[in-house]
């Protein structure tokens, strides 16, 4: 009679090596086209850029992560603790705690501003091929590349928009102005925000691909096997046409406008970007920027689109929202009260010269 180990050796030197799983091939739609389509998210603690104490590190260790996300969910749990009312009123201007992350910082925080109860910017560390990364740019240490020497004075459209008057709304933000999202959700190239909303549909058509920003409802049409446009005009999102390489979506964008500059470059500003689903519930993204007037060579990034368990809805950006307006209606109140101390302090050196009466603004 044999012995049970016996049999266990026999069997397992029968049985061979075991079989790798098949690699993951993306299934087909209507139209014959590797499937890309639903809703994805690409909400992460992982940020654009590597912080710099990081150096030339790619990953994160597990600790590293299991840290990082952890944190996430007690700042989650903090957020939904009861405000004790005997505590007393809030400061003036709202507290920002101790230890708040500086994204959050930035949100405001407190009163006035987005506490973490608004805010939605990914509780997991982007993982790419499994790998936990420590930023989604994969230049040797995570940054941009330096500009070349020669390169044009970069252009930072939205930045210079906040420093200067609130003349009308066209010198405010896209943001503010609802036009766009602030960070760069629509792309290209498409990253997260930061803070919320960071959700996407994608919906295929034989000639067609559209992808649904959920912030702030934009939509970005993609033309298959076309051709870039020549009339000079630059739509917003830039101008993208898109072809099959295998199971890959490639995009070639275009004609980005000044206000959606990259690192400051858009007049010149190629992006490439490459969709392919890599799992059932992921789309690997990868990007290349390339300004041969800014940049000696390309660079770019990659990361992985996560399944979003729900649907996307309208964001109606402005409904309810009286952000511009009162920027507006702010600085025309500044603008006559400033008037009038002009006049009155004109009046008190020669009464004579101060017979015009002060503006009122528009």
């Amino acid at each position: 009679m044999f012995k049970p180990a016996l049999i266990a050796l026999v069997l397992a030197l029968s049985a061979g090596p075991a079989l790798a799983a098949p690699p993951f091939k993306a299934p087909r739609n209507m139209y014959g086209q590797p499937d890309l389509s639903g809703n994805w998210s690409n909400a992460s603690l992982t940020p654009e850029t590597r912080a710099p104490a990081l150096g030339a590190r790619a990953t994160f260790s597990e600790q590293e992560v299991r840290q990082m996300e952890a944190q996430a969910v007690s700042e989650v749990e903090q957020g939904n603790q009861s405000i004790d009312p005997d505590q007393g009123a809030p400061k003036v201007g709202g507290e920002i705690k101790a230890g708040i992350r500086p994204e959050y910082a930035a949100a405001g925080g407190a009163v006035g501003g987005y506490d973490r109860g608004w805010l939605e910017p990914g509780s997991t560390v982007m993982r790419v091929r499994g790998e936990p990364r420590t930023s989604f740019l994969t230049t040797p240490d995570g940054q941009p590349p330096k500009r070349r020497a020669d390169a044009p004075p970069p252009t930072r459209f939205n930045a210079e928009m906040f420093r200067r008057s609130a003349d009308n709304p066209e010198t405010r933000a896209l943001g503010e102005r609802c036009i766009l999202s602030f960070g760069r959700n629509a792309g290209p190239p498409m990253f997260p925000n930061g803070f919320y909303n960071n959700n996407y549909k994608i919906v295929q058509g034989p000639d067609t691909v559209a992808i649904l920003v959920e912030m702030v409802h934009d939509v970005r049409l993609i033309r298959l096997n076309g051709t870039h446009r020549t009339d000079g005009v630059r739509p917003w999102m830039g101008d993208s046409v898109g072809r099959w390489d295998g199971d890959t979506l490639v995009v070639e964008t275009i004609n980005i406008p000044m206000q959606q500059a990259y690192r400051g470059s858009w007049r010149n500003l190629k992006v490439t970007e490459r969709f392919t689903r890599v799992a059932r519930d992921r789309v690997h993204y990868g990007f290349q920027v390339e300004d041969p007037t800014v940049w000696d060579a390309p660079w770019g990034g990659e990361y992985e689109f996560s399944a979003l368990n729900g649907e996307i809805y309208e964001y109606a950006c402005h409904e309810g929202n009286y952000a511009l307006p009162g920027i507006l209606a702010g600085a025309r109140a500044e603008e006559a009260e400033a008037a009038a101390k002009a006049a009155e302090a004109a009046k008190a050196l020669d009464p004579a010269k101060a017979s015009s009466k002060p503006s009122k603004g528009s």
